[in-house]
Order: structure tokens, then sequence, then C-alpha cells
């Protein structure tokens, strides 16, 4: 039953059927797929990730900056992840089907344009999946807005361009595969690569971080800080660290650091401490700037168009792979 609802098969010559009529025709095809061959088991996925990343993490978003920074993170990760496994797959699984309809009659735009609609809408899906997520587990989310009216519609723009962009890098990755086998092996190096240069995560030599402007995750990570004002919240993490020297005894016996804690918390210090760290601490890249957000929707957007043009010019050349 599934093959039947998901071969399209043309059987027509070449240009009998326009670009517009191809690409619907190929648009029911993937969606009779997301039905009979359990593509829809994406979604739910999606939400489980999502859980589990707001149970562990989720607490911390937009409450301080190195909390921010882990959460902001985790879920540019969780879409790059929706992202990768939305389309890893899609085009290689059916390479031996893409070659003989290319022979009788196919247009590769309409059938990337298809796969780019397709994906969008599960993409957006996927995209408000997270936010619900995100709004029954009491996480906290962007206040005010910067580019959009609604901080929850800013917000949710984000995590869209990010899954979407990360799936049309995996798109591209399906049209090079030869086999599915090839393209989930391929998968796990790129996931490595857009965790050690999301850019800020980690700690990178300065001469690769250009690199950096290569993977979503950047890009992703540095417009969740910027919505959730980034540079505005406390650092806590450096108080939590000097905090646990309070009752250290010297080789005398002595309690030095108890003397200057006690004193730090009988004049009520401590929050200036938290608020200095802070200060010196801020990211002029998190900036809390419009102009910043729009940077990094830009390049998502710009990465996605790349991703789709080379997969296009790729799947042009299909009849001459011989692999």
């Amino acid at each position: 039953m599934g093959e039947k609802n998901t071969n399209v098969n043309l059987n027509l010559k070449k240009g009998h059927i326009g670009h517009v009529s191809q690409t619907f025709i190929y648009l029911g095809k993937l969606f009779r797929m997301f039905v009979f061959q359990s593509d829809w088991k994406v979604l739910p996925m999606s939400a489980v990730i999502a859980g589990l990343v707001s149970f562990t993490v989720g607490k911390n978003l937009f409450v301080s900056m190195e909390g921010t920074l882990t959460s902001s993170f985790a879920y540019a990760c969780i879409c790059v992840w929706n992202g990768f496994f939305n389309s890893i797959q899609s085009v290689c699984r059916e390479r031996a089907i893409i070659k003989r309809e290319h022979r009788s009659g196919l247009h590769i735009s309409s059938y990337i344009v298809a796969h780019m609609i397709y994906q969008a809408v599960l993409c957006a899906v996927q995209s408000l999946i997270i936010i619900f997520v995100c709004y029954m587990m009491k996480v906290k989310l962007p206040e005010t807005s910067l580019a959009v009216n609604d901080p929850m519609l800013e917000f949710g723009i984000t995590i869209f361009l990010i899954t979407y962009c990360s799936d049309m890098l995996a798109l591209l990755v399906s049209t090079i595969a030869r086999t599915t086998t090839a393209a989930m092996t391929i998968m796990p190096f790129l996931l490595i690569v857009q965790l050690l240069f999301s850019g800020s995560f980690f700690s990178l030599p300065q001469k690769v971080m250009p690199f950096t402007n290569l993977t979503v995750t950047k890009w992703g990570l540095t417009a969740i800080c910027a919505q959730g004002d980034y540079n505005s919240l406390p650092m806590v993490s450096l108080w939590n660290s000097a905090y646990k020297l309070k009752h250290i005894k010297m080789q005398d016996g002595s309690e030095p650091f108890t003397i200057v804690f006690d004193y730090i918390e009988k004049n009520d210090l401590r929050e200036q401490i938290i608020v200095k760290s802070a200060e010196l601490n801020q990211n002029p890249q998190f900036a809390h700037d419009a102009l910043v957000v729009y940077k990094c929707w830009a390049w998502l957007i710009v990465w996605t168009l790349i991703y789709v043009g080379a997969a296009t010019i790729i799947l042009e050349f299909i009849d001459k792979d011989r692999r």
C-alpha cells in the first residue's frame, strides 16, 4: 500500500507537465509518505526531545547569563537535530526513482521546491511543538520583542529558521549520499561540527572562529541570546564557585574566606558582586538589538538558499551518476 501511494511515476515525455504541476504532484507524494511511511514520527520525537531539554536546562533560560547560554545552545541543538532527521534520507532513499523519472520528464527544480514546501510545513509544526512544550513546562520565554511586534512570534521565527536551515543542509547531504546508510553515517559528523563550532559555547582558538559563521548553531544561539537580553542578566556562577571557599581551613586552622564572606553578607554586597561580574562578562555579540536578530535571520536564510541551490545543481546531474 505504501509503494502505491508514494511513487509518482510520471511516464510522460519531458516537458509534458509543467513545473508548477509537477511541484504539486510531488508535494502530494510527500504528504502521502508522511502518512503511509510513518514520517510523522518526527513530530512526537520533537516533543520528547524538547521535553527532556526543558526539564534539564529550561529553568535557567533567560534567568542568568550562563544559564541562558547553556539553554540557548541546547534549544538550538534541538532544532538542528530535528532538521537533520527530517530530510537526511528523503532523497537518497528514492534515488533510483528520481533518476528514472528525471529521464521521463521530471523537473529537478519542481522536485526540490516540493521538498522545500513540505519541509517548511514540517519545520513550522516542530517549532510550534517546541514552543508549546516550553510553555507547558513553564520555561521562561522572551518578554520583549526586537524584530517583530510579538516576542513569542519572534522567538518562533528564530526556532523555525534554525530548524529549516538544518533541514536544507540535510537535504543537500541526502542528494550527495548514495544510500540511506551513507547519509546516516555523515549525519553524526555534521552534528559534531554544529556543536563544536557554535562560536560561543565552546572556547575555540581565535584563528578558527571565522569558521563558526558556517554553522547553523552559531546564528541560532546568537539570535536566542539577543532576544533574551543576555547582557542584562546576572551572572551567578562566579559567586557560587567562590562561595564554596567559605569554610576552607588553612594549615594554621584559620578560615580567612569565612571573614570575607561574612563581611559581604553582613553588608548585603552579594547582589552588587553578581551584577558587577555580569557587567564584566557582557558579550557585544548578544546585544539586545533588532539588528543582531536581523543579521542572524539573514545568515540563516542565506545558508538555506545556498544549500537548496547546491542540492538542485547536484540532482540535475543525477543521470550521469554511475554509482
